[in-house]
């Protein structure tokens, strides 16, 4: 049998094209590798379109994720952050009276600020001769009613933030309006499965170019090269994807186990332990990581996404604003209509001027209300409030629900990367053919 193989290999070493056949497998390990790399980043890259324009057909290209911010987005809110809470709950977790309190103490500093600029608008002159007394009176009942009228208005916002905010409009708007955003999102939650494509790849590569060096041993066809290349290279797309969210639900399968891996992968990354049987599960390699994965996404989400920021901003500016400032209103007059603040400014000013004076009033409220909102601390420490709850119930979504949070991503036109895969190692093995069989 010894003498059987030496002699066929001294054969096969005297061919001619030898280490052309042998050059197969590093190349196709090496190409299969380099155009997954290629493929993933564009399903990132670049954020704009990058080509030109023939009338309105565009020749070129923008990463799949930026030029399908909006529908991946939404397809994310329906499919998994729908199922993780209302905007309600995210609101009474985030602690309303806290933010009442804050809220009050930075509009309580530019409150007499706001009244003095506010009338100064509408009636300068008559302002400025009002007797200080009178001024100090509608300072003073401003200041007395405004913790409790705070406390009231960001409770009601909290009750109905439902009918005031679309959460799929909101995020959809987000990440329409901030394409980067969207990718360091789908870059940080899934950075780990984008190295497990990258590098398995080559190993696939490698079995593949093994299977294709016995193909030109048996059929010493030119043709066989680039084509077969071009059926790896499309396979290999193709598989690498699919291990990533397949199989959805875990199949445990026991075996005899001699080694186990270091901690923390520490080199020699294997080490002996007393024979055993293990259990290993065959499911999605993101699948696997839903605890780690729960903690990353809820970060990105509670800090980039479902923010108090974006709620409010959403709220006093989105499609149904128009509510928002209705409630506002109500609440405002609270102050405005106290019997003190009234007569005064109404023997002022006249009571046409007076109407006119409370709708500016309101607005500048808005402005003020969102200047703690968007404070970079505020924020974090509301995330703070949030961020276990999205955690823990990342946890519990069911494999199939879990998935969605990453498999849109490369769902969206999928096939333009498998594609890829197959002209791109067309490409390359025609390469290889006239460099090294030619």
């Amino acid at each position: 049998m010894l003498e059987y193989i030496a002699t066929e290999w001294q054969i096969f070493a005297s061919r001619p094209d030898f280490w052309a056949i042998l050059s197969i497998v590093p190349v196709t390990a090496f190409v299969t590798w380099a155009h997954v790399w290629m493929a993933l980043k564009m399903v990132f890259y670049p954020i704009q379109f990058w080509g030109f324009h023939i009338g309105s057909l565009p020749i070129g290209w923008q990463g799949i994720v930026p030029r399908k911010a909006g529908r991946i987005s939404g397809i994310i809110t329906d499919n998994t952050l729908s199922k993780l809470g209302s905007l309600r709950e995210f609101l009474e977790a985030m602690d309303p009276q806290d933010m009442a309190r804050i809220i009050g103490e930075q509009v309580g500093f530019e409150l007499e600020h706001l009244i003095d600029e506010v009338m100064m608008e509408r009636r300068a002159v008559l302002w400025e001769n009002l007797p200080y007394s009178i001024k100090r009176r509608i300072y003073a009942q401003a200041h007395n009613q405004l913790p409790a009228v705070l406390t009231d208005l960001v409770t009601e916002l909290t009750y109905n933030v439902e009918n005031l905010v679309d959460m799929r409009s909101m995020v959809v708007n987000q990440m329409e309006s901030d394409r980067r955003l969207m990718v360091r999102m789908f870059l940080k939650v899934g950075q780990k499965e984008i190295n497990f494509i990258w590098h398995i790849s080559a190993l696939i590569g490698s079995f593949f170019g093994i299977i294709q060096m016995f193909v030109y041993i048996f059929i010493p066809q030119h043709w066989t090269v680039p084509f077969f290349a071009a059926i790896w290279g499309f396979l290999t797309n193709w598989i690498a994807i699919w291990m990533v969210f397949n199989p959805v639900e875990p199949h445990y399968i026991r075996y005899p186990q001699f080694f186990e891996r270091t901690k923390n992968h520490q080199f020699p990354w294997i080490k002996p332990v007393v024979p055993r049987i293990g259990t290993y599960n065959i499911q999605g390699a993101f699948m696997k990581r839903q605890e780690e994965v729960s903690e990353v996404f809820s970060e990105v989400v509670t800090t980039d996404l479902i923010t108090l920021k974006s709620i409010m901003t959403e709220m006093m500016y989105g499609e149904k604003s128009i509510k928002t400032r209705r409630i506002i209103k109500r609440h405002v007059n609270q102050i405005m209509e106290t019997p003190i603040v009234r007569t005064s400014l109404q023997l002022s000013i006249g009571p046409s001027e007076y109407a006119k004076l409370k709708t500016d009033l309101i607005d500048r409220s808005i402005e003020i209300t969102m200047v703690p909102i968007c404070d970079p601390g505020f924020n974090a420490s509301r995330a703070q409030k949030i961020f276990a709850m999205f955690r823990d119930r990342i946890r519990l979504l069911t494999p199939k629900e879990f998935q969605n949070l990453l498999r849109p991503a490369f769902q969206e036109d999928e096939w333009i990367l498998i594609l890829l895969g197959g002209v791109t190692g067309f490409g390359a093995g025609l390469i290889h053919l006239f460099i090294a069989f030619l």
